[in-house]
């Protein structure tokens, strides 16, 4: 690969890469071909054994079935790329929700490669955070189809969504309600002392 890319990769500015290039600090083998490039030399990971998981999600109890199939698509592509899965994460929830359990404990297992059948299947919403940052972490993120978005979970989400935010509202009022409430019991029963 061309210096500027492994610079990039490695989180380094171009610059810093080229010095150390004429330096001869380098911390990869390089060499400078005739049209002047440098090209990094990747190092060989001979048997390099990855920690595969696959996470699958449906939004709700009566799409289980739906569940174990995609789990099982899943299972079959990890088959056929020849990787070993260390780990499966199922899970019945909103994609909506961020406090689910299983993709929590899907993270603190500190897999090498995280697999999913549809990018909605991981989450909703912010998605490109995932994409961007488990990469950061050493992970790789594999989506077997990107594309594919079903109608019936979007509406679900609308819906999710749309609730979330009435409760934060009315919720927020119940709470301020109960707060005055409190505040009024309490100069009262202050005022009677």
């Amino acid at each position: 690969m061309k210096l500027s890319k492994w610079a990039k990769s490695q989180g380094i500015s171009y610059t810093t890469a080229w010095r150390w290039w004429k330096t001869n600090k380098l911390p990869v083998k390089a060499y400078q071909a005739p049209s002047g490039a440098v090209i990094v030399q990747e190092e060989q990971k001979i048997n390099e054994v990855k920690k595969t998981v696959i996470y699958a999600r449906v939004s709700s109890n009566p799409q289980k079935e739906y569940l174990k199939r995609q789990a099982e698509r899943i299972r079959n592509f990890c088959l056929k790329n020849g990787w070993v899965i260390d780990g499966e994460y199922l899970e019945i929830a909103s994609g909506l929700n961020d406090k689910r359990p299983k993709l929590l404990k899907l993270l603190k297992s500190q897999p090498n490669r995280i697999v999913v059948e549809h990018k909605d299947r991981l989450t909703r919403f912010g998605f490109n955070y995932f994409q961007e940052i488990l990469p950061l972490l050493g992970i790789e993120l594999v989506v077997i189809n990107r594309d594919v978005i079903e109608e019936s979970d979007l509406i679900k989400d609308l819906v999710a969504i749309i609730t979330s935010f009435c409760c934060r509202i009315y919720g927020a009022r119940r709470g301020q309600n109960k707060a005055k409430l409190i505040k009024t019991l309490v100069e009262d029963s202050n005022g009677k002392k």
